[in-house]
């Protein structure tokens, strides 16, 4: 089964990310299996959450329910097996070369691979994606060697690569695409009304190698589901309080322009995002994040998976609607981006950033994206 136009993701509910109100271990199982209920067919879920707890709360969340009946996307790539935590940088890509070099590409994906199954419940994926790849990952004929291998031992269906944690890894991406996307079915990327750039410079490259986009983070931090507004407070420790000063104010301004054309087409502001997202180029499959805002009022956060089930089939925003709200949340240059940058000339590569590459450059030039990276 291949991906559907909507997808729940195991970050939700605030379990193993800092955002909202954090849900009980029943509660967020609860909301997976509603989700199946609803009609939101595709989980994507990430070995590194809990350190393996998001994928076992799934595999209990669907137990039970016919295998093909739903699609399975896993993520790998994060060694929290043999790899120490660095704070919130998180684990260390399993391609640090303090942990192992080529030669264990092929074992370690295998292991995390097999286990992330176990504890899903089941015996294979339907896609299978590389988790905030370094610069190893994306360029490594040995990666993608073992990577491809699982597919042949038919442990997932489909293969890709879902970068992040913040937005970027455009050159780096495009290269990946170019290079390895005969064997690449999906990516992953930051995509919606707010954030068009950069992930929008990505598309075309991933149209030409016939590589299908699963846009996240569609809800803008939230701001999509209507109930984060000015003034409001988050809980201490909640990730999005890292957000520079003004962030909601400025963000607001933009959706109350943008409002009238989701209650034109009958849209709520999350189906609104999701369809202007899904309008893009290559853009295949949605998974906002579902969040339970603060507070005994805040709206429950099953109604917001309420709106994502009943996303319309039919696209109704126009062409001409599509590029109006892309101006208006036109965020070009608002943050330094992660990957390949002209800002690390000269530094040791790491995890997220790398010293730029001059042939990048010319790929820049040959996708008309400029050379100031």
């Amino acid at each position: 089964m291949d991906l559907t136009r909507t997808a729940y993701g195991t970050w939700s509910g605030g379990r193993f990310m800092h955002y909202g109100e954090q849900l009980s271990e029943e509660h967020y199982m609860n909301l997976m299996r509603l989700s199946f209920e609803k009609g939101v067919r595709t989980f994507v879920t990430a070995d590194v959450y809990g350190a393996g707890r998001a994928d076992a709360l799934l595999g209990e969340a669907l137990k039970g329910i016919p295998r093909e009946e739903y699609c399975l996307a896993g993520i790998v790539g994060h060694d929290f097996y043999e790899g120490l935590r660095a704070g919130s940088r998180g684990y260390p890509r399993f391609t640090d070369p303090t942990l192992r070099g080529p030669e264990g590409y092929q074992d370690y994906l295998t292991m995390a691979t097999e286990k992330s199954l176990e504890r899903c419940q089941t015996s294979k994926f339907d896609l299978l994606m590389l988790h905030n790849p370094d610069s190893i990952a994306y360029t490594s004929d040995a990666v993608w060697n073992a990577f491809t291998s699982l597919k042949e031992r038919g442990l997932t269906d489909r293969l890709g690569i879902a970068p992040g944690p913040a937005n970027g890894f455009t050159l780096d991406m495009i290269e990946c695409f170019e290079r390895f996307g005969d064997r690449m079915d999906w990516a992953m990327i930051i995509l919606n009304p707010l954030e068009p750039w950069p992930g929008q410079h990505v598309l075309g490259a991933a149209e030409k190698n016939a590589v299908k986009i699963l846009a996240r983070v569609v809800d803008y931090g939230g701001l999509f589901h209507d109930d984060v507004r000015p003034g409001h407070v988050f809980r201490d420790g909640d990730h999005r309080t890292h957000r520079p000063a003004g962030w909601i104010e400025h963000a607001y301004k933009q959706i109350e322009q943008i409002r009238p054309i989701a209650e034109k087409h009958g849209l709520t502001l999350l189906q609104l995002a999701c369809q202007w997202t899904l309008a893009n180029t290559a853009v295949e499959s949605v998974v906002p994040t579902m969040i339970q805002e603060l507070g005994e009022n805040a709206r429950p956060v099953e109604s917001k998976l309420d709106e994502l089930a009943a996303l319309p089939a039919e696209n109704r925003l126009s062409k001409e609607e599509v590029e109006l709200i892309r101006t208006i949340g036109n965020n070009e240059g608002c943050m330094m981006l992660k990957g390949a940058s002209k800002r690390h000339e000269g530094q040791e590569p790491r995890a997220d950033e790398w010293p730029m590459r001059d042939d990048l450059l010319t790929l820049a030039t040959r996708w008309g994206l400029g050379t100031g990276w």
